[in-house]
């Protein structure tokens, strides 16, 4: 019986939601309907199974009543059952595999030269009597055995492959030779390219030989038919063009010709088809035929070689057709300028409404016969917007910059009153182009007239700040500037935007400019301190220290007590080397705003000045306020560590953990003091300890790893590993650690696992780098620093790393250009970055050169 179409009717049209949605519903009533005959199915289902079975049972129900018997059957008559033989002969039983070994040619050669024997008699030898020929005379024979070339005939021992391939080649010479041209002395077959010249040869059409035949015939009877068709004809023409017969193609088109004379698809294929004079011939017939035609007068221009005779045809063509904007365009793109505005000034009044004939009118026109043609073009086409840009690039390359925001205004109001619709992604491209074209203040003025179209008040800044990074991927700078300009006049109070357009002007502006918009800025928010901060660091860094003085003490009366700008002024008055006037500010500030921070940089500044009795004290008095500050008691040990006072040291850091024991750094310092002195199994206990306290913390598993591994025990490091990234499978510092555990056969498999659990982690990035870099795959190498360093350009390891690859492999460019990009992107972190930028003695370096002392520090082990 039928139980309908399983398959899909519509499968091949697209699958859409409400489709989805649809099958869903069916799906849902299917099983509802399903579950309510279910128990009928089932009995049934059950009851022809049961039918089945009576009709038809299994072997074993069959013999299921002489299987009952064999209870019967005695001990006797069972061992009395003869045992079954193996039937099959000797080598089916034991079959043994054929064994087919290639012959050497040395073999072939061999039995060659040592004649042949045959062992059958040849008929002839019969026939005529022994060894009688039917020639008398045996070297009379019609083919005398000197002309046959010795590598055919088999008795010579000459079959040597090696000769077949030069014999090919030949033959392929021969055939070079025969097709170039003698009389010049120059080969027309290009005979390295000729295997592609074949195949360029070979007709393009897929199907086969019964294909074009039946096409031939379908296309005849459409001809025969409706013989005023013209597709008919194009359609046959190509397709014995196809095939390679080209002049039965043009034979038929100009049949097509003649069948549809008003047909301008026929006569153009038939100029194509047609070769150069003939061609000409051919458009003469078809503009007799079509006056009116502007793609055979085009056509008729392309056939034309000499610039003179393409001008007389466009001409002629103008004459006949003057309204046409693709026969002007093509007319005036030949003309030297003076007569190309003679000839766009009559273009314009045969075609009013081409707002390109206008506009090139207007840029060989002079200032103020410009001026005049855009007027009249904004009359004939009131809803261009591209005759108003235009002007308004026109006022500004003449320096009449006060009209360029008076012509766009009026530009939108006008186009309104036109009835278009101001798209603002339009306008915002347009205002790009004149940015890229060098017009800053018409791209200023469209951003500032379009910008506010046509969004919600509350998206108005999400929605700016977008469009300002767009125009910055699409390098037009001044769009972004006047975007923050307008979205600045609009949210003046707003610390984002100002700090976005900083930064803004901090990668893309000027040191001045970026001043000048900072100066602003804190006047609106002077409770934004971050803006303070970077005027006083941009004077500073332009070498004005007085200047960036001037700031932070304006910063101080907006905000007296912030902590980041006491830090500031501490840093400025250390870095330009005023220790006293340093020390007074942070006394000021210990008393007046009292922090952790400002302790403990009064601390390190009586560290770094080497007056460690002072540092001491302070940092005693500090940690009576705050004990749980984990920086100040690291400080503390690591002075007695310098001291080499080790007992000291211990109970500082063991202080400080009962204070602080979540602090990592704290744990690491403890664990390595322990190593340092020589107590392995103390320093294994106290990173035992810690990582019960912090579980599933990647830097003391790491350094629990580091441990084993400096002591030697590699085997203990490789388990530990293993247990680490169990326990953190996404740490790319363990994963990039990983990698150079390995030999160095497997980095490569271990690396690909890193990167499918930590696609995007720097360490893992950086440790892929140094994998290719430890290959000599030089340009896989810098390719993943680049990665490393674009992914994270904080992490001062990779830039390390990346320069001291420089050094060896690169220019003196390149390591320059690492120099730079590392000193803008100012890193601060890294754990041999830090060892470096923390260490007391480096403590007045800047990024330059601390990345050229870690750079040297580093060992190529990997």
């Amino acid at each position: 019986q039928f139980n309908g179409y399983a398959g899909s009717l519509f499968s091949s049209g697209p699958y859409e939601k409400d489709d989805e949605e649809a099958d869903a519903i069916y799906a849902a009533l299917d099983k509802r309907m399903d579950e309510r005959r279910k128990e009928r199915r089932e009995q049934r289902e059950k009851e022809e199974i049961e039918k089945y079975r009576m009709e038809r049972p299994k072997i074993q129900q069959q013999f299921s009543d002489l299987k009952r018997k064999l209870a019967e059957v005695t001990e006797e008559e069972w061992l009395s059952i003869p045992e079954v033989g193996d039937a099959r002969n000797k080598r089916q039983r034991n079959p043994r595999y054929e064994k087919l070994t290639p012959v050497p040619d040395s073999f072939f050669a061999k039995h060659l030269q040592s004649g042949e024997n045959h062992t059958t008699v040849d008929p002839r030898q019969t026939q005529f009597g022994g060894l009688n020929t039917p020639y008398p005379g045996g070297l009379n024979t019609p083919y005398p055995g000197g002309m046959t070339p010795g590598l055919m005939t088999p008795g010579t021992g000459e079959l040597d492959m090696r000769k077949i391939g030069q014999a090919r080649n030949t033959l392929m010479d021969m055939r070079l030779s025969q097709v170039s041209d003698s009389v010049s002395g120059q080969t027309v077959v290009d005979p390295k390219g000729y295997l592609t010249d074949l195949n360029s040869m070979i007709p393009t059409h897929g199907g086969d030989i019964n294909d074009i035949k039946k096409a031939r015939l379908l296309l005849k009877s459409v001809r025969e038919t409706n013989p005023h068709h013209p597709p008919a004809w194009i359609a046959s023409a190509r397709l014995e063009e196809v095939t390679g017969k080209l002049q039965v193609a043009r034979n038929l088109i100009m049949k097509g010709t003649e069948m549809c004379p008003k047909s301008e698809d026929v006569w153009l294929e038939a100029a194509r088809l047609q070769p150069g004079d003939t061609a000409k011939a051919v458009v003469a017939q078809a503009v007799r035929h079509l006056p009116q035609s502007v793609r055979i007068y085009i056509r008729a221009a392309e056939l034309e070689t000499d610039i003179r005779a393409k001008k007389r045809v466009l001409r002629k063509a103008l004459e006949h057709v003057p309204n046409s904007v693709r026969l002007w365009k093509a007319a005036v793109e030949l003309e030297e300028p003076e007569d190309a505005r003679i000839m766009l000034s009559r273009a314009v009044e045969c075609c009013p409404t081409s707002v390109e004939l206008w506009l090139a009118l207007a840029r060989l026109e002079t200032y103020e016969n410009a001026r005049k043609v855009l007027n009249k073009a904004r009359e004939n086409i009131p809803t261009d917007r591209h005759i108003w840009i235009t002007a308004a690039k026109l006022e500004e390359a003449n320096g009449n910059t006060q009209m360029v925001e008076k012509i766009i205004d009026r530009a939108i109001t006008s186009l309104r009153a036109n009835g278009v619709e101001i798209n603002r992604e339009q306008w915002i491209q347009d205002a790009e182009e004149c940015d890229k074209a060098g017009s800053v203040a018409t791209c200023q003025a469209i951003m500032r007239a379009v910008i506010g179209i046509g969004i919600e008040e509350e998206d108005r800044k999400h929605t700016w700040m977008e469009d300002a990074d767009s125009c910055v991927a699409h390098n037009a700078l001044e769009c972004a500037r006047a975007i923050y300009a307008y979205a600045l006049q609009v949210f003046p109070s707003k610390k984002s935007v100002w700090l976005r357009a900083a930064y803004f002007e901090k990668n893309h502006g000027t040191r001045e400019s970026l001043e000048a918009l900072l100066q602003r800025a804190v006047a609106h928010c002077p409770k934004a301190e971050v803006l303070w901060l970077m005027g006083a660091k941009s004077k500073w860094l332009a070498g004005d220290v007085p200047a960036a003085r001037s700031i932070l003490a304006l910063a101080f009366q907006a905000n007296p007590n912030s902590e980041e700008i006491w830090l500031a002024a501490v840093k400025l008055e250390s870095e330009n080397n005023e220790y006293e006037r340093a020390r007074r500010l942070l006394a000021k500030a210990r008393s007046s705003a009292p922090t952790a921070r400002v302790f403990m940089k009064s601390v390190k500044l009586e560290w770094v000045l080497g007056n460690i009795a002072a540092a001491q004290e302070l940092c005693e008095e500090a940690l009576k306020h705050y004990e749980d500050f984990p920086k100040l008691w690291m400080m503390k040990g690591q002075i007695e560590e310098q001291k080499e006072l080790v007992e000291k040291a211990r109970e500082a850091y063991n202080q400080g953990l009962k204070k602080c024991p979540h602090s990592i750094p704290l744990w690491l310092l403890l664990s390595r003091l322990e190593e340092k002195v020589g107590q392995l199994t103390r320093a294994r206990a106290i990173l035992e300890k810690s990582r019960l306290k912090n579980p599933k913390n990647p830097d003391l598993w790491l350094e629990s790893v580091r441990l084993e591994y400096r002591a030697g025990l590699k085997n203990i490091a490789n388990t530990l590993m293993a247990k680490a990234l169990q326990e953190c499978p996404n740490s790319g510092i363990l994963w990039s650690e990983a990698i150079f555990l390995e030999a160095r056969p497997q980095r490569k498999t271990k690396s690909v696992d890193a990167l499918k659990k930590c696609e995007h982690d720097p360490h893992v990035l950086l440790a892929v780098a140094k994998l290719f870099w430890s290959e000599r795959k030089i340009t896989k190498a810098r390719e993943w620093f680049h990665r490393t360093v674009k992914i994270d350009s904080d992490l001062g390891d990779a830039w390390a790393f990346f320069y001291k690859f420089e050094l060896q492999h690169g220019t003196e460019e390149q390591q320059e250009e690492v120099r730079k990009r590392c000193e803008n992107a100012e890193p601060r972190h890294g754990e041999l970055w830090c060892d470096v930028s923390k260490d007391i003695e480096n403590w007045q370096k800047k990024i330059g050169e601390i990345l050229v002392l870690v750079a040297a520090k580093l060992k190529n082990t990997f």
